[in-house]
């Protein structure tokens, strides 16, 4: 299976993203645990202290002892803050227990007072956190009160009680980790959330960025494929500059076979239409190198003469169509179609009259975007076909009307009518159909008029007519000028 290279890109950019996410998110969840335990613990310093000093200055000269504590202030202040409801909100998190746990020792490590009541009495000397203060150091610990659960660990901070600068015993804080486990969790649900949220976003703009690739791409996929059917196309506007160089590129490698196959293709057709008027003129030459008769030399130099204008009829329309292939896109100026075509019927009425033919107009007014040139000749050559089809005293009609937008300018003539077999090749180069009174012409006038309009926007369609009467019936579709562009003119 094949798969995209956007989706290639998309796959690449999300997995990337996914791995160094998961290994940030692991990093920082596996510091969030420690991260609340320090900054507890760097809190219980605090408080130890404070606890310590005020125990201290409370004993006074008296040695500490279970006596002289359980009267203390330290123990009303325990009894009362048990004894008092508890209901705080801290970001989301009710606390209505007093988790803190305080017990003093004397300078021998033995427990003479616990605001639990469970170890009075007990040697907890050999704790750390009794054991090195009572030895001038940071005294701490972590143990579990049930030591087959790892969720009953409990921190343990001291400091010492000192009277005339000697230690004289121990006061612990203890706070136990499970009162921690909400905010520890709650931090871990809120990273979690994050870092989807992150994925999701990082997903999103991956799939922006791709089809922002993806858009670039196809533009230079229609490009191609507009190439490929022979459409006169510009390189379009591509969103990166890479894709712009490959674009241009591209475009440069188009001009270059184009203008190879463009030289190959005129120079086999030129040669190929050439074939049947050079033979014939040197047909004739030949006779007359044998000294006929005047009246047979006249009437071989008459036909050279013919081949000749046909050969020179021949090279002149090539160059006209070859000049407008190569052109860059038209200049188009709001022009007067009526106007326009009333001026080539103008011109056509003397050929008209020697037939005795008549040319009928039923023109809507109407503005078109158009070079009057080129459009004037592609009207042009379409009234001489009209005229050379179209039998004596015949009428030509003309009608021009507004429809889908733009305006129909519609020719019909009473001729024989096209054949089935010549309808669709009617717009091939070369391809001609004997006339009446001239024989065949050079088979490039409608190749030259879809080429026009076709460089205007519009179409053309050549048909026999549907009304039962014989004849060809040409619609010719332009798109008529926009407010904009009368205004610009």
């Amino acid at each position: 299976m094949r798969v995209s290279l956007g989706l290639r890109v998309l796959l690449g950019f999300f997995l990337l993203l996914a791995i160094g996410g998961w290994c940030l998110l692991a990093i920082v969840v596996q510091e969030v645990k420690p991260g609340v335990r320090r900054a507890t613990e760097a809190g219980m310093v605090d408080q130890a202290r404070l606890l310590a000093e005020l125990v201290s200055a409370d004993l006074g000269a008296r040695p500490p002892s279970r006596a002289a504590l359980a009267d203390s202030a330290l123990a009303r202040a325990v009894h009362n803050a048990q004894a008092s409801p508890l209901s705080a909100q801290i970001d989301g998190l009710r606390k209505q227990t007093l988790d803190t746990r305080i017990y003093v020792t004397d300078r021998d490590g033995i427990v003479i007072f616990d605001s639990s009541g469970r170890h009075l009495g007990a040697d907890f000397s050999r704790w750390n956190d009794v054991y090195l203060t009572l030895r001038g150091q940071y005294g701490a610990r972590s143990s579990r009160d049930d030591p087959a659960d790892d969720s009953s660990s409990v921190m343990y901070v001291a400091a010492p009680l000192r009277q005339h600068g000697t230690i004289v015993g121990v006061l612990t804080v203890a706070k136990p980790n499970r009162a921690l486990a909400p905010v520890i969790a709650r931090s871990e649900h809120k990273l979690q959330w994050t870092a989807l949220g992150l994925l999701a976003t990082a997903l999103l703009v991956g799939a922006t960025l791709v089809w922002w690739l993806n858009r670039s791409i196809r533009r230079l996929e229609a490009y191609a494929h507009a190439v490929r059917r022979g459409e006169a196309v510009s390189l379009p506007a591509l969103d990166s500059p890479e894709l712009a160089r490959l674009g241009t590129a591209l475009e440069q490698m188009r001009r270059q076979l184009d203008g190879k196959a463009y030289v190959e293709q005129y120079v086999h057709s030129l040669t190929h239409e050439l074939k049947s008027p050079l033979a014939a003129a040197r047909a004739a030459g030949e006779l007359l190198l044998e000294n006929p008769p005047p009246p047979v030399a006249r009437r071989f130099v008459l036909s050279i003469g013919e081949q000749v204008a046909r050969m020179q009829h021949l090279i002149d329309r090539l160059l006209q169509l070859a000049s407008l292939e190569s052109r860059p896109p038209l200049t188009l100026t709001p022009q007067p179609l009526a106007t326009l075509v009333q001026s080539q019927v103008a011109l056509a009425q003397p050929a008209a009259a020697r037939r005795q033919q008549q040319i009928r107009c039923q023109l809507a007014a109407a503005t078109v975007a158009a070079d009057a040139l080129l459009l004037g000749q592609a009207i042009a050559s379409l009234l001489d076909n009209a005229l050379d089809f179209a039998p004596d005293q015949s009428v030509i009609q003309i009608i021009g009307q507004h429809q889908d937008g733009g305006y129909l300018l519609t020719l019909i003539d009473d001729g024989p009518g096209i054949p089935d077999y010549a309808l669709p090749r009617l717009f091939e180069r070369f391809y001609s159909l004997p006339r009446p009174q001239h024989g065949k012409s050079s088979g490039l006038g409608l190749s030259f008029v879809r080429e026009v309009v076709e460089r205007h926007q519009g179409s053309i369609a050549i048909d026999n007519r549907s009304d039962g009467h014989s004849g060809a019936c040409v619609r010719l579709w332009l798109p008529v000028a926009t407010a904009s562009q009368i205004v610009a003119d």
